[in-house]
């Protein structure tokens, strides 16, 4: 597969000195290069949240987020940067950013809209074009299975025509075993990740890097305390 990778994160970084002065923006910049990308992460996740509609801070978290094998999470950040994006060559990049990650997950035709919706803010890359024509033979040679879904329709209806015919005739015998097993169902089971959230070991590596920044800021405040102390000598009397 050519060239699916990720695009430069480096995605017009000259345009925050034509915005308010922001240093988060750029310090994640310099820990995406350094591939720390739970730093990274949290330095954009500050930079989106002083200005939500920054679509460059999203579009660099999607990056981070994505060198962290979260492709759920990064496809979100990728539509919070098309979304607010008033520019089509970002649209473009979060565009054609988002069909690399469907193809990963061999959703094909996810990934031909995505490529030609980039194409269309950006009808000159050949990168695009080349992913495009890819994504439209992965998607014939596996093209979903309608039959499929229409046979396991009908066979839904019928067990569904079927169930609530048994349950009208053993309703009174099984309702209160139904209820029990409800009762047991609600106590035992275990809650759902949600789809896109923060996995355990990122949010563990996002507190340390805010901590070891914080950290960084405190022993330079302390430095000048103790640069700015005067120094008491003994009187030479």
């Amino acid at each position: 597969m050519k060239n699916l990778l990720l695009y430069s994160f480096l995605l017009l970084s000259f345009a925050i000195f034509a915005q308010e002065k922001d240093f988060h923006l750029p310090k994640a910049n310099d820990e995406f290069a350094d591939k720390k990308y739970a730093e990274a992460e949290a330095e954009y996740r500050i930079s989106l949240s002083n200005n939500p509609k920054k679509s460059i801070s999203a579009y660099n978290l999607g990056n981070a987020i994505y060198k962290q094998n979260n492709n759920s999470e990064a496809l979100f950040s990728y539509e919070n940067a098309i979304k607010n994006s008033t520019v089509r060559p970002e649209k473009h990049k979060a565009y054609h950013n988002s069909g690399n990650i469907y193809m990963k997950e061999k959703n094909y035709s996810a990934a031909v809209e995505a490529f030609k919706n980039a194409l269309r803010n950006n009808p000159n890359d050949e990168e695009t074009r080349y992913n495009f024509a890819l994504a439209k033979k992965m998607l014939k040679n596996n093209p979903p299975k309608k039959d499929d879904k229409k046979d396991k329709k009908d066979k839904k209806k019928d067990d569904k025509k079927k169930d609530d015919k048994k349950d009208k005739k053993d309703e009174k015998k099984d309702g209160n075993q139904k209820d029990k097993n409800d009762q047991k169902n609600n106590q035992d089971g275990q809650p759902k990740p949600k789809p896109g959230g923060i996995q355990k070991e990122r949010v563990q590596n996002l507190l340390d890097a805010v901590n070891n920044e914080e950290k960084k800021i405190q022993d330079k405040v302390n430095a000048k305390k103790v640069k700015g102390k005067p120094i008491q000598t003994e009187k030479d009397w």
